[in-house]
Order: C-alpha cells, then structure tokens, then sequence
C-alpha cells in the first residue's frame, strides 16, 4: 500500500487547531445526520439499525483515512437508490456483500491514481443526476408517506402509482399529515432559519404528536442499544460473480458522489484543497469495514459536509466526533429513536429531495446550449427510468458525442492565395493554373477526418497540391489514415502532393502509417510552405522541359 495513501502527521495535529469549533460542528452535524441516516437505512430495504451503523461506522473510518479534512460520510439518498433493487434481488446479505466489494474496487481506484478523472464529468451530466435522484428518493416515499405497504416493483414510478391507487382505495389521513406536515416545517424553517436543525425539530414534534394522540402510524422499531459484533458470516463467495455488476455500479457512485463532494467543500472553506485518491482510499476502506458490522454502502454526503462546513470545521475532528454523538445516541437513547414514526422520516427524505434540486443551476444549463439541456434532461429521465450509473454512462457518452461533434465543426481545411509577387508573368500563369495549397486549420481526428476527404479529392485541374500542416492542432490515426488515401487519390490522377510544416507531436502517427516515410522518400516533405512551393515549380519546370523534347 503506498504510504502516500495513509494518513500523516498532519492529519492528526489539525485536531489541536480549533478542537471546540469542531467538535460544535460534529455536534451539529449528528444532529442533522441522526433522522437522514434513520430515513437512508429504512429507504435501502436493510432499516434504521442499518443507517445508524452506516453513518456511524463509515464516517469515523472514512473522517480518518479520507483525502477531505471537512468531509462527512454516511448513507445516502443516492446510494438508496441503487440498493433498492439489489435488495429486492439478493436480499440484505447481497447488499453487504456488495458495499464489501465496492470497498476493494474504490481502495484498487485510489492505487491506481484513478481520482483526478472526476473533474471531467460535465457538469449537465452531474446536474442530471442529481435531478434525477430526487425525483427517485421522493417517489421511493410515497408509501411511507401515505401510510401504505410499500407495492412489489423495482421501477421506482410504478411503485409509487401502485401505492397512490392503494391510498386512494382506503384512504387514511394520518400518515399523509405527519408526512407533509415535517416536509412542510423542514422546507420552511430551513429558508426561515438556516442554522437550525428543523430536520431533528420536526421529527421530535412528530414523535411527540403521535405518542399523544395515539395516532396509528408505523413506527420505527426497536434498535440495538450498541453496535453489532464485526461478522463476515454474510459473505457467499458464489455469488461473487453474480454481485460483481452491482458492486461496480455501487463503487462509481460512491467514488464519484465523494469526489464531488470534496469538490463542493473545498469550494466552501478557504485554503482546503482535498486528496481526491485518499479521497477513494478512505471511502474503500469505509465500505470494506462498515459491511462487517451490517451497514449499508456508504459515500461522502453533500449536504451533511455542507452543515459541517458552515458550522464552523477546521480539521477531521468535526466528522469524526460527528460518528462518536451518533454512536452515544444508539447507546443511550435506543428506546425513544424506536418511537420515531415511520412517515416522519419519509417527510424528512421528501423535503431532502426537493433541497437536492438547485433549481438555478437547472435553469441555467437548460438556458445555455442545446446540447446541455439535451445531456442534463437525457441524465436526468434514465436515472428515474433505468439506474444511476447507467444515466452517468449514457449522459457521458452523450456529452463526449456532442462535444466531438462541436470540436470537429471547428476543423477546415482553406485554399490559400499563393504569393506571385516576385514572380515573372510566365511564372504567375503557370502557379495559377497547375499549384493549389491548402491550409489544414484545427483538429484532423476521427470526427472530421471524412470531410476532409470528400473536400480534398474533389480538386482538379491542378498539377500539385501543397497541405499546410503547421497549424493542424491535432491527428488521430483515423485522421493520418484519411490524409494518407487523400495523397493516394491525388497521386492516381496525376497530381504530385507536398507537405509542409508537419509539428513535431505529429510526426509519430503519419509515420506510422507510412503516409510521411513516403513522401519524405519522395522528397515532397519541408520544413516551410515557400520551399515547398519552390519545389513545386521546379516539378512543372521539369515537366514542361520533357514536353518540349
């Protein structure tokens, strides 16, 4: 294991800097935490106990060995999302399974120095998605939230039509009230007074309202009052095959969501700047442990780093006291967490949702180009309509589409005046009549390269052509393969091709496909365009003196 990866010194001498602003902030932050990750552990099939240990777990290993000093981790909605049908397919053992190997690919990603390649997610693409996955956690509440048994499905719409039909059928208000009453009070208070927890408020009114009025909602439960003993009994070394597509699929949300979460609290903070492979490290390690102890899949959590930013952190301290206030609540406070109702929590995850949305940011990429609007909406519908990661290939492979179509628009090719002006009148005839040059202007890759054939080849009447290399930016083998048949056609006809200027990163290619050995054997290759040129004039001389004899 690389020692670059490990925590140093450093890490754990920040905890001197400011260690009552953090643990204020870890404070803040677990109760911020305490009904999401309630609300994630019930939403992913495995329940509250699971969430509970998810966040706990999870987010001291991860606090640690992390690559962000302001980071905080834990369940997620967004990795609800991609559990639901794991857990209807393989059950809680499989979901474990699963967040175990996950850990081994994230800690594999962050040997291989694979972190810095998130930057180059566009952001319609990230945009997308997150879009998409609040559409996802408010439909995957809508049972909850009605007071309903949760429809058999993995199509998270349907299932939310199933349970809307249900509700309609008998109708009971309870459930329905609570739920959007906590939604209503969480969205409100937040606008209202931002460094109130109103998430925690809400679901104890909820509580309170409920045990008072004896009001017949589901509850959460009972809890364990400590943590599970570490056990791998979960593990079936046959189904590792099997699971090996969900894990990749978990892997690439966890690495991507905490990459960009660092991301945004770098933004945040002043002078902080995250490691993003001890970033992937810190989260692999995290999943590898928390599966032992019955945890969910975890990932950096946005809008809990967020909380923990604004409160005030300056060092690790603050998330990893964050997972010890969680863990002092499973100890001593079980009984009255199990009281909490069912359809509080669901209230909680729809308001969370709706927060999700950053409507200006929507709006705007939807305002800016075409295309942006195409991948953000593209995103945005597979992610309700398929799985996350699917919607993040499918929104990249139509960004990158795109984005080659917009770069290749910007490639020409032009026909150049030739400079006659210190040429006899015999001399300026003979050059306009029988030498044409052409100037090769930005990229010559696979997604331009045939235009530049079909515009090439349709010269005629000419005796020579010169290609202006020197401002070609860049050439594929596709692009080399092209130029070189271009040559090859020309030739056919009759016409002797030079080459001019050819930049020294693109020597490599042409030669490789021979195109550039041939021509320089030809001696049709220079340095400039006008000793090309003057070569071009000795080759009609030449030819004009064997006509005469």
């Amino acid at each position: 294991m690389p020692r670059s990866l490990l925590p140093g010194r450093a890490e754990f001498t920040s905890f001197t800097l400011s260690p009552r602003r953090d643990l204020l902030a870890g404070v803040t932050v677990a109760v911020v935490a305490l009904p999401l990750a309630l609300g994630f552990g019930i939403a992913s099939g495995l329940g509250a106990a699971a969430g509970l240990v998810t966040a706990i777990v999870a987010g001291a290993v991860a606090a640690v060995f992390g690559g962000s000093s302001l980071q905080v981790s834990g369940p997620t909605g967004a990795m609800t999302v991609v559990l639901v049908p794991i857990v209807a397919a393989h059950g809680p053992g499989g979901v474990l399974t699963v967040g175990l190997m996950a850990g081994v690919l994230l800690v594999g990603l962050a040997v291989a120095r694979a972190g810095r390649y998130v930057r180059y997610v566009p952001a319609p693409v990230v945009e997308g998605f997150t879009l998409g996955i609040a559409g996802v956690i408010a439909l995957q509440q809508v049972p909850a939230a009605l007071g309903v048994p949760t429809p058999h499905g993995e199509q998270v719409a349907l299932v939310a039509a199933k349970a809307v039909a249900r509700f309609a059928v008998n109708p009971t208000w309870q459930a329905a009230t609570l739920s959007l009453g906590v939604a209503l009070v969480v969205l409100l208070g937040a606008r209202w007074r931002p460094a109130i927890p109103f998430s925690l408020v809400a679901v104890v009114v909820a509580t309170l309202v409920v045990w008072a009025a004896h009001l017949p909602v589901a509850r959460i439960g009972a809890l364990p009052s400590s943590l599970p003993v570490p056990s791998p009994a979960f593990l079936d070394l046959t189904t590792l095959t099997t699971l090996l597509p969900s894990a990749v699929a978990v892997a690439a949300l966890a690495a991507l969501e905490s990459l960009l979460s660092a991301t945004v609290a770098d933004a945040m903070s002043v002078g902080e700047r995250h490691d993003p492979d001890k970033e992937l490290f810190g989260q692999g390690l995290a999943n590898l442990v928390t599966p032992l102890f019955g945890g969910v899949p975890a990932t950096a959590a946005i809008a809990r780093t967020a909380v923990n930013v604004r409160a005030g952190a300056r060092s690790r301290l603050a998330a990893l006291s964050h997972a010890l206030v969680l863990a002092a609540i499973v100890f001593t406070a079980a009984p009255l967490v199990a009281a909490i109702p069912v359809a509080a929590l669901a209230g909680v995850l729809l308001a969370t949702a709706i927060r999700m949305v950053e409507v200006g940011s929507v709006l705007a990429l939807l305002r800016s180009t075409r295309s942006d609007a195409l991948v953000l909406v593209l995103t945005a519908a597979t992610t309700l309509a398929l799985d996350l990661v699917t919607a993040v290939v499918v929104g990249l492979v139509v960004a990158c589409g795109l984005a080659l179509r917009s770069i290749a628009k910007t490639a020409r090719v032009e026909e150049v005046v030739l400079d006659h002006s210190h040429h006899g009148e015999e001399e300026r005839s003979l050059l306009a009549e029988h030498i044409v040059a052409y100037r090769l202007d930005g990229p010559l890759f696979f997604a331009a390269a045939h235009r530049f054939l079909l515009e090439l080849t349709e010269v005629t009447d000419v005796k020579v052509v010169v290609l202006r290399l020197s401002r070609l930016t860049t050439v594929d083998a596709t692009g080399a393969i092209v130029l070189r048949d271009v040559v090859e056609r020309l030739e056919h006809r009759g016409t002797a091709v030079l080459v001019s200027g050819i930049r020294p990163g693109h020597e490599r290619v042409l030669d490789a496909l021979g195109l550039a050995t041939r021509l320089r054997a030809l001696g049709r290759v220079f340095a400039s365009t006008p000793e090309a040129i003057e070569h071009a004039r000795t080759l009609l001389r030449e030819e004009g003196g064997q006509r005469r004899c």
